[in-house]
């Protein structure tokens, strides 16, 4: 049924048609910045990315599959991750979770997971507040290879009790034991080895966070112009020294 129900949506999309009249009220959950241990560390795009989407948090959207807007009053996981990227100013951004995993996996960004029990293991010491994250299995994806079915965002840990937290939309995740329909705050987790679902990776957005070009002010200049005289000077003295001594 689920599967029928997402080929049915995603063939409507062409008409940019999403029916919402079946999705379930929205259940979900919100946090704020200040509740997150590592918020302040992060670079302002990363900042901005995470109050983009905990103010989503707050809309009461519900899962809807094929949506991208909050104007459907919901929203399906990469339309989630996506509207909120395209919020910040960000144009090119990919539509479905495996068009996402499809445009990391280019940039060589991509940290590989398969086979991890745990948010335990070494493997995410990298993971980082902003990073995507990818899940496969969730659903029948067809012959998609790999089969990637769900993106999240990485938000960071809680203050409160050192857990992880994500944010996305789902119809059936939770949240510190909160079932939650609708685009919410997740417990971070990964699914357990019985499970037909698979966490596979993750990987910072592409050009999220710009380089910011070193300017030198005219005092550090200032400064400098007397060092490169007397490194000058030096060097021509050691040099007469030398001259003088064969």
């Amino acid at each position: 049924m689920i599967e029928l129900r997402h080929f049915l949506l995603s063939v409507g999309l062409g008409l940019l048609t999403v029916h919402t009249a079946s999705a379930k009220p929205a259940s979900v959950a919100s946090i704020s910045t200040e509740d997150l241990l590592e918020f302040t560390e992060q670079p302002e795009e990363v900042r901005q990315l995470i109050s983009t989407a905990l103010s989503l948090t707050e809309k009461k959207l519900t899962y809807t599959f094929g949506s991208n807007s909050p104007a459907n009053s919901g929203m399906d996981c990469s339309g989630t991750v996506q509207f909120a990227l395209k919020s910040l100013g960000i144009e090119e951004v990919p539509r479905s979770s495996y068009q996402f995993y499809q445009w990391v996996e280019a940039r060589g960004e991509l940290k590989e997971t398969r086979g991890v029990k745990t948010t335990e293991d070494p493997v995410f010491e990298p993971l980082k507040p902003g990073d995507l994250l990818f899940w496969e299995g969730t659903y029948d994806t067809g012959k998609k290879n790999p089969p990637i079915s769900h993106v999240m965002i990485y938000l960071g840990t809680l203050k409160a009790d050192g857990k992880g937290v994500v944010f996305g939309a789902s119809d059936g995740r939770r949240f510190r034991g909160k079932k939650i329909t609708g685009v919410s705050v997740f417990d971070w987790k990964v699914p357990s080895s019985s499970s037909t679902s698979k966490f596979v990776g993750f990987a910072p957005i592409p050009d999220l966070v710009k380089e910011i070009p070193v300017v030198q002010s005219a005092a550090q200049k200032a400064n400098e112009q007397p060092l490169k005289s007397l490194k000058s000077g030096l060097e021509k003295l050691f040099k007469k020294r030398e001259t003088s001594q064969r």
